[in-house]
């Protein structure tokens, strides 16, 4: 051993554990959890259920007769339900973003990393990866001594068979993520039909790839090492933050006995050291060390260690979802009542609800005032300005109609600024009403005209007003944009 090394330790497992200086080597080791059953494994599946049904079944949903939540990037636009985005209104999206943070940091600050145990589609992917390879291979024992084994036909075809149901689950997923920026009913047909087109089939591809290889390879290494929430998670935490914690004083010393031995009597503490609460764990770390950031607190050790306790005759909860401040107080956290109520008064939560609350107020009251119609009115640059028959200067733009509420609309087109200002349609006259469909858009040239010597030489600020003719309210939609008519010398 190379000077300055520390000394070899036994495992949980009982091997020797290697020095300091070869632990990037364990890094590669493959971590093969084993299952385990209780209240929060219970917990683990139901969210994997709930938050896979959410997310392959949305697309299939419709509204209005369009697909519900979709990110038409062709189109230019964002369905979410009733509402319909465009790049104008990225500032909404922006507030979402921000207040699902906010929500994140708040949770983390009052329950530490449940979503990264029971939400967070790396865990949630993962899960469904290892109960396919527990149902092809078998559990933790089975699977290392089938890793061990020398390839044979037997081998082979349970490495195929599992391979196979990994990829089939990875390409029906980035098929789904697909199905979130292109019409899902129409990319399923043009799938069956193998009428895909290259990006289509390039991204669904890469994106089954990633979630076969972050699920089926890295698993456990993509929380550990490249998730940078696992890294800051620990300024969010405080002493009342709720986490999966260790009752060192009731466990240690650690020993294995048989239950009929008075382990208090012996100078022993709960835990009999039988490791199954690292055997367990999907990230392989021993929980029993203290607070570890690579945990992503799951309870899978909490229900090895609860059937451990209830076979030895000991009372559960040696180790349990609580707060440093609740293990340090006589009789732990047997009053989880009085911790929430401390837990909610800290300063950093009432900041976090606080902002979130106004946040959520200020994102309802914008998306109520919208407005559903917008103009863009952009100058024609190769015609400035020009005389025409009559006496009239003649200014030409390209309007841009912009409709997001899901009914057509019915404008008149207005236009002030100058004496006697007139607006007309390249094709058509003064006075056209203008249409436009539900949720999209049309570009329109049109031509602004005064007489001539109703103003000075020079640029002139002017307005064109779009008015709805038949409002289906007492308050007709109507938009205003700005712009400049250039008067020659």
């Amino acid at each position: 051993m190379n000077e300055g090394a520390s000394p070899a330790t036994a495992t949980p497992d009982g091997n020797p554990r290697p020095p300091v200086e070869h632990v990037l080597l364990d890094l590669r080791g493959k971590i093969q959890p084993r299952s385990v059953r209780g209240r929060y494994a219970s917990w683990r599946v139901a969210m994997v259920l709930f938050t896979q049904a959410i997310f392959y079944g949305l697309p299939w949903l419709n509204w209005n007769g369009r697909q519900a939540l979709l990110f038409d990037l062709s189109a230019r636009k964002f369905h979410i339900f009733w509402l319909t985005l465009w790049p104008q209104d990225i500032v909404y999206l922006a507030a979402l973003l921000i207040i699902s943070a906010l929500s994140l940091f708040l949770f983390t600050a009052l329950a530490g990393r449940l979503f990264c145990g029971y939400a967070c589609p790396q865990t949630v992917y993962t899960e469904i990866f290892m109960w396919i390879e527990r149902q092809v291979e078998g559990d933790r024992q089975a699977r290392l001594r089938l890793d061990k084994a020398p390839w044979t036909a037997r081998k082979t075809r349970l490495k195929v068979t599992k391979h196979a149901a990994w990829f089939a689950v990875a390409v029906w997923t980035g098929f789904t993520f697909i199905g979130y920026f292109a019409p899902i009913r129409d990319l399923g047909h043009a799938l069956v039909t193998l009428q895909l087109s290259y990006w289509q089939g390039f991204w669904m591809l890469l994106f089954g790839f990633a979630t076969w290889g972050n699920a089926g390879f890295l698993r456990e290494s993509v929380c550990k090492y490249m998730c940078p929430y696992a890294r800051f998670q620990s300024v969010m935490f405080d002493p009342d933050t709720l986490l999966v914690t260790y009752d060192q004083r009731r466990g240690d010393p650690r020993g294995g006995r048989s239950r009929q031995l008075d382990h208090r009597a012996a100078g022993l503490g709960d835990c009999v050291d039988c490791s199954l609460c690292v055997q367990v764990c999907p990230t392989g770390i021993d929980i029993r060390n203290g607070l570890q950031y690579m945990c992503i607190g799951c309870g899978a050790c909490i229900d090895a260690c609860s059937q451990v306790m209830k076979k030895m005759r000991y009372p559960a909860g040696l180790i349990r979802y609580t707060s440093e401040t609740a293990l340090r107080q006589a009789g732990g956290d047997a009053d989880l009542g009085r911790h929430w109520r401390r837990a909610l008064r800290r300063p950093r939560v009432l900041v976090y609800a606080a902002v979130i609350a106004l946040l959520v107020i200020g994102l309802q009251l914008a998306l109520a005032m919208r407005n559903p119609l917008r103009l863009d009115l952009i100058r024609d640059r190769g015609i400035l300005a020009r005389e025409v028959a009559g006496g009239l200067i003649e200014n030409v733009y390209q309007l841009q109609l912009i409709n997001t509420a899901s009914r057509p609309l019915t404008l008149r087109l207005q236009a002030s600024g100058l004496p006697d200002m007139t607006v007309e349609f390249v094709r058509g006259g003064a006075g056209e009403v203008a249409e436009i469909a539900a949720e999209s858009n049309r570009l329109l040239p049109i031509r602004l005209r005064v007489p001539a010597g109703a103003a000075s030489p020079g640029a002139h600020p002017v307005q064109v007003q779009a008015v709805e003719v038949e409002a289906a309210s007492a308050a007709p939609i109507r938009a205003r944009e700005s712009t400049s008519f250039y008067i020659p010398e």
